[in-house]
């Protein structure tokens, strides 16, 4: 199901760096929709969270680990391949709502960005990843060798 178009709430906006925090999107969106329902919200507005001592570091998106709702802009994506990069973050941050974490492989759609966006070298969930969204229902064939 696709929800209408609803503006960010102003209570998540972080007006020195005219961001908006992503933790702050996740609790709203998991207060406006069903408990047995994964929400991503998607917007163009850049978005950060704390990590690594920075309070205020900017991401392309951010999801509970393990949890129902994920958050991703497409307000640090390359102007090239946008669409494919976009949809490779939206997987990313479902592989966290199923529980996954940053993986080290440097192929899978789970790596760590590291504050870049690798995406350009992501290719598939890795066989470890796959295997555990797989224990987690999905039905995912497994990555070309």
């Amino acid at each position: 199901m696709v929800a209408p178009v609803r503006p960010l709430p102003s209570a998540a906006y972080y007006p020195p760096r005219h961001r908006y925090r992503a933790d702050s999107l996740l609790r709203y969106l998991t207060r406006h929709y069903q408990p047995d329902t994964l929400v991503i919200g998607l917007t163009r507005h850049d978005i950060s969270t704390t990590k690594n001592g920075h309070p205020d570091w900017g991401v392309l998106g951010l999801g509970y680990q393990p949890g129902r709702a994920a958050m991703v802009s497409s307000f640090r994506l390359r102007h090239h391949n946008l669409s494919t990069q976009f949809y490779k973050v939206v997987l990313h941050e479902i592989g966290h709502t199923q529980g996954l974490p940053h993986c080290p492989e440097p192929t899978c759609f789970m790596r760590d960005a590291e504050g870049g966006n690798p995406t350009d070298q992501e290719t598939g969930f890795c066989p470890r990843c796959t295997g555990h969204l797989r224990a987690q229902g999905w039905a995912l064939a497994l990555p070309p060798t």
